[in-house]
């Protein structure tokens, strides 16, 4: 199936190398190509559709290369909600540790959402896991946020890390999407697209 994409110039837009080394691992090549962009949400978008909405966005930063024929890009945003609020990239020790005192002892949603597009059309997804946390202490989230510095994460944690490994107790969707990618539906949409 993946000679569907033979002759595709695939662009991952991202940074998190996360991402990156989920897809490498379909094997597919690709190049990373990275913008910034404005990841400010319209009034009006419900928190579920945040992250679908803000890959969508960020597409739209990639217009010159999306131009060119065979070339399809992947963009993404992965977010944390909880109580129907979203939780973000944490900005400090604090802040980390508030957000992992919110997540303890209860379930919350990760969506990614993920925009494939191409000069001929524009495909957009969203993908949502349950994640579930057992109680944390308080040593636990701070030696946790002290040795794994979980600064550059949604809801301040790696499901792939300490945290994910002492402190979660089970999940309901995909692990793949909790790590920042989606992969199985990711490749799916790929061999449609």
């Amino acid at each position: 199936m993946i000679e569907k994409l033979n002759g595709e110039h695939i662009i991952l837009a991202s940074n998190s190398p996360r991402r990156k080394e989920l897809l490498s691992s379909l094997k597919i090549p690709f190049q990373v190509v990275v913008r910034n962009t404005d990841e400010t949400v319209k009034d009006g978008v419900s928190a579920e559709e945040t992250a679908k909405s803000l890959a969508i966005k960020k597409a739209s930063f990639y217009n010159d290369i999306t131009n060119i024929d065979n070339t399809i890009l992947i963009t993404a945003d992965t977010v944390v909600l909880i109580d129907n609020t979203i939780l973000g990239k944490p900005g400090s020790h604090k802040e980390a540790f508030n957000m992992l005192k919110l997540l303890s002892a209860r379930s919350h949603k990760v969506i990614t959402g993920v925009a494939i597009t191409s000069a001929k059309k524009q495909v957009s997804f969203d993908s949502v896991t349950t994640v579930y946390f057992k109680q944390l202490s308080d040593d636990e989230i701070d030696f946790y946020i002290t040795n794994f510095k979980p600064f550059d994460k949604a809801g301040a944690y790696g499901i792939q890390e300490w945290i994910g490994m002492v402190g979660i107790t089970g999940i309901e969707g995909s692990y793949f999407n909790v790590v920042g990618l989606p992969v199985q539906k990711l490749y799916s949409e790929l061999i449609k697209f």
